[in-house]
């Protein structure tokens, strides 16, 4: 059973998260918290495996919440639900450690499926969500670019690397490669030693700079 905690400041957005949860048998609904404050206090009473957050929200926000967080609970997965007039929260939410990021129009199998992987400690992104955080890095330069010719990365890492890069799930490239869902996690956590990767989406950037090289 995983133990999901939802943070949204409007009741409406809660009560069908709550819904949608509930429709299955392995998600149960411990708590529901309004502000960011909220989040952090039933978090450390409630000890949830999955934090679906949002980002704004009045007085304590979901990035900040999510530190706090994570602070406290190193084993919970925050996993933010957004939208597309947030980018300017998204990087920041990264940086405090949520481990994925989804649209707040997601399809229901697609959140559902995002706060399994969350819970079994994938890092589950919404592909527009992806793209958009990809764009920002490399506009900035948040992440290191990688050299054209991917020194010691092998050939089936750059097909696993090009399809990260695409937004595609760690099932998603597995199926698309015939290749087992471990193994794929395999080659996603040598990809992200041999190019320093901390995260997806470093690891996408990577995949964005190699393509258009």
């Amino acid at each position: 059973m995983i133990r999901v905690l939802l943070v949204d400041d409007q009741q409406l957005v809660r009560a069908g998260l709550r819904m949608l949860c509930e429709s299955v048998p392995d998600l149960q609904v411990v708590g529901e918290a309004a502000d960011g404050a909220a989040a952090v206090r039933l978090a450390e009473q409630l000890h949830p495996d999955v934090v679906l957050m949002d980002l704004r929200m009045p007085g304590v926000d979901g990035t900040t919440a999510t530190a706090r967080i994570l602070a406290h609970r190193p084993p919970a997965r925050v996993l933010v639900l957004t939208t597309f007039d947030d980018d300017e929260h998204l990087y920041p939410a990264l940086a405090a450690g949520a481990c994925g990021f989804l649209v707040k129009d997601a399809s229901p199998d697609e959140l559902l499926d995002g706060v399994r992987r969350a819970a079994a400690g994938d890092s589950p992104f919404s592909p527009a969500v992806l793209r958009r955080l990809v764009e920002q890095a490399v506009r900035h330069r948040q992440a290191p670019v990688v050299a054209p010719d991917l020194p010691g990365v092998t050939d089936r890492e750059r097909e696993v690397l090009a399809l990260v890069g695409q937004g595609l799930s760690n099932p998603e490239i597995a199926a698309r490669l015939h290749l087992g869902v471990t193994t794929v996690k395999t080659h996603v956590a040598n990809l992200m030693t041999k190019t320093g990767s901390a995260n997806r989406v470093q690891l996408a950037v990577h995949a964005a700079n190699a393509g258009s090289r």
